[in-house]
């Protein structure tokens, strides 16, 4: 990290301390990343957001007062935290909270007992708009939790007049977005450069009104494109 790269500031969100700990442990090994700020519930985690403005908030889903789903919704509809990128934790058993976190905004979702190499990747790939959720979960989940109903679906007059703004190129590389796979997965599939892909995934995110390729994609199927 050059001198005049702050590192990333992260907000550890979970009602268990001994967890927290073990993660800021982890975080704070790192030179380019450090806890900012540690909080027991969604509402002790929304006020400690809304005075740091951490880069990325690791949240529980259980949590007393306010779950982390709701915190998750009001964080990410906040104008004032937009840089903000919040990951979800869950549990083998309560994969179903997933897609509930992705259609609040959340950037992805890990489970709490992933390597501590992967929980610093995915932190610091979701700074730079990226997805932490890995692509064969990313279709099983969706499928198994929306469904053939999701296909079966049109876009309503909101989603169409969005659909409405992307050229041909852009519609192909949102149904690419939808399998999951990477940048550099779809760029060899197209036959493209990957930078090229990249310039495509900001086009369709900005004209779509997402705050990532994670949100494209639930976009895509709540639609029903796919």
């Amino acid at each position: 990290m050059s001198l005049d790269q702050r590192p990333i500031s992260i907000l550890l969100a979970d009602d268990q301390a001994l967890l927290r700990a073990g993660f800021a442990m982890v975080i704070d090994s790192q030179p380019d990343l450090r806890v900012v700020d540690q909080a027991g519930n969604g509402q002790d985690a929304l006020t400690a957001t809304a005075v740091h403005h951490p880069d990325v908030v690791l949240m529980d889903v259980r949590m007393p007062i306010m779950d982390g789903l709701e915190a998750t919704r009001r964080i990410t509809e906040d104008p004032a935290l937009a840089q903000t990128r919040v990951i979800v934790l869950t549990t083998f058993d309560t994969d179903e909270y997933a897609l509930e976190a992705l259609r609040a905004g959340a950037s992805g979702f890990l489970l709490k007992d992933v390597k501590p190499e992967t929980l610093l990747d995915s932190i610091r790939t979701v700074t730079t708009g990226g997805a932490v959720i890995a692509p064969t979960t990313t279709r099983r989940l969706l499928d198994a939790t929306l469904g053939q109903g999701a296909r079966r679906r049109s876009p309503d007059a909101t989603q169409q007049e969005k659909l409405s703004r992307l050229t041909k190129r852009e519609h192909g590389i949102l149904l690419e977005l939808a399998t999951g796979d990477s940048n550099t997965e779809i760029a060899a599939r197209l036959f493209v450069s990957e930078a090229t892909v990249k310039t495509h995934v900001g086009q369709v995110l900005a004209k779509l009104e997402v705050r990532d390729r994670v949100q494209a994609v639930v976009f895509a199927y709540e639609s029903g494109l796919v």
